[in-house]
């Protein structure tokens, strides 16, 4: 469903001569169904990537494919969810979630109708009238999905969208999310910095770094479902994708130098 050949990002910062690498050469394919996430450390593209796969952002150089077209901006069958859940906050929940449709030209009946059916799908029942500010930030998080997934995309692209809330929280909208896709089995393709979470989620883990590499390795997680968090089998594959993260270099400053190193960061 997804495809990079060969995907070099750079950017030229203000006051900058020299260009920034942002992603090298990346190569990198997703199925239809499969659940992929894109783990490594803060500033190493993970963004980008995401970015570019949305359309957001344009390549350097290098194709990018979804359903073998080329991607040339952004659209309805790319769903995006940021780690910032950006609602509307003079809306109510059912207003935010209808938002896209409405905009869609589509009849007011109707929006109700599907936008009812994505906050049940997330647990938000009895809330459609409520305004943003009165939810927890893990609530507001539930929204921000239905506004999505109610465009019923063919992909959901998530970028550290549960990054931001407490442990608790985090735990529950992972299972949440995995339980959405088991019954949907929309793509997800899912960026994080966070090792356990990478593993608990995914089918196979894709481990990013800093250039000239971008990609440094891929870990497919064999683990059957329903997962457990204290399983030995998943602690296994947390231990591997460690070893991955481990070997990669430090990541370097745009001219060159060496940076605080946050690879640790990434679950350590």
């Amino acid at each position: 469903m997804i495809e990079l050949k060969g995907v070099t990002k750079r950017y030229r910062r203000t006051g900058d001569l020299a260009e920034h690498t942002a992603l090298s050469a990346v190569d990198l394919h997703v199925s239809a169904g499969e659940f992929v996430c894109v783990l490594g450390p803060s500033g190493c593209g993970k963004s980008t990537l995401l970015n570019l796969i949305a359309g957001f952002l344009p390549p350097a150089t290098g194709e990018i494919l979804f359903e073998r077209q080329a991607v040339i901006k952004p659209g309805p069958e790319r769903g995006v969810v940021f780690q910032d859940p950006t609602l509307f906050p003079w809306l109510t929940v059912r207003a935010n979630v209808e938002f896209g449709l409405r905009a869609a030209g589509m009849p007011k009946i109707d929006r109700r109708r599907a936008a009812a059916a994505a906050l049940h799908l997330v647990g938000l029942d009895g809330f459609e009238e409520v305004y943003p500010h009165t939810l927890s930030g893990g609530m507001r998080q539930r929204v921000a999905l239905a506004r999505v997934l109610v465009l019923e995309p063919k992909a959901l692209l998530m970028d550290e969208p549960f990054g931001a809330l407490d442990a608790n929280s985090r735990e529950r909208l992972q299972d949440e999310l995995v339980r959405l896709w088991q019954r949907h089995r929309r793509t997800i393709l899912f960026v994080t910095h966070n090792v356990e979470e990478a593993a608990y989620l995914a089918d196979r883990v894709v481990v990013m770094g800093p250039p000239p590499e971008s990609i440094y390795g891929e870990v497919v997680v064999e683990v059957p479902r329903p997962r457990q968090r204290t399983a030995t089998d998943l602690h296994q594959i947390i231990a591997k994708l460690r070893d991955v993260l481990d070997e990669m270099p430090c990541c370097l400053a745009p001219h060159g130098g060496v940076e605080t190193c946050e690879r640790h960061s990434a679950g350590k």
